[in-house]
């Protein structure tokens, strides 16, 4: 490979699939999707992508944004740009919340909401099983793929317990580490290109 071709930014794959997450190319100077991990909730070609922005912590929790809301003192995170007056949620708790959608293997999305401040008012919902969200991302049909193409992500996988156990200031590097070899170099690009 010439030394032309190590510097060149490229994505991974073009079929991205519910479970799968989204990684950030290096340079997109974005303040919602900049060194970003986005878990796809849901993808249809036909209708379009959402998913969830996981790595960018907030400094408000959960009990300061929702009124009339157990004691949840955990912090809420940035979801994405969409409807980011709305707070989603995140879980390893399955079918002990109904209306749960599984997401991946042990992960879950969102379910009934009386039945979540039930399980946190008795401590069963906690930040080790339980993450919290305000907005999400979205992509029209096409629209994703489209920035597949012009080379904006890498697709990936991740774990429920990596969700819940990689720092989030950690994760972009993991999960760019985990990419593979072709992909190291994106770690040493500048947050901030002209800090160079």
């Amino acid at each position: 490979m010439d030394l032309e071709e190590r510097f060149k930014i490229r994505s991974n794959s073009l079929d991205p699939k519910q479970g799968n997450i989204l990684i950030s190319e290096p340079l997109m100077n974005d303040f919602h999707f900049g060194r970003s991990v986005i878990l796809l909730i849901d993808h249809e070609e036909a209708e379009g992508t959402f998913g969830i922005i996981i790595n960018k912590k907030l400094n408000v929790s959960v009990s300061q944004i929702v009124d009339e809301f157990p004691d949840f003192e955990a912090a809420a995170y940035l979801g994405g740009p969409v409807a980011d007056n709305q707070l989603f949620f995140l879980h390893t708790l399955g079918e002990v919340i109904p209306d749960s959608l599984p997401i991946l293997d042990g992960l879950y999305w969102g379910g009934e909401a009386d039945t979540l401040k039930t399980l946190i008012a008795t401590g069963i919902a906690n930040e080790d099983n339980t993450r919290f969200y305000l907005g999400y991302a979205g992509w029209d049909s096409g629209q994703l793929v489209s920035e597949l193409v012009r080379n904006s992500w890498l697709i990936g996988n991740i774990t429920a317990e990596q969700l819940f156990n990689i720092p989030e200031e950690a994760m972009w590097q993991t999960f760019v580490s985990q990419a593979g070899s072709p992909y190291e170099m994106w770690k040493r690009f500048p947050k901030n290109p002209e800090d160079n």
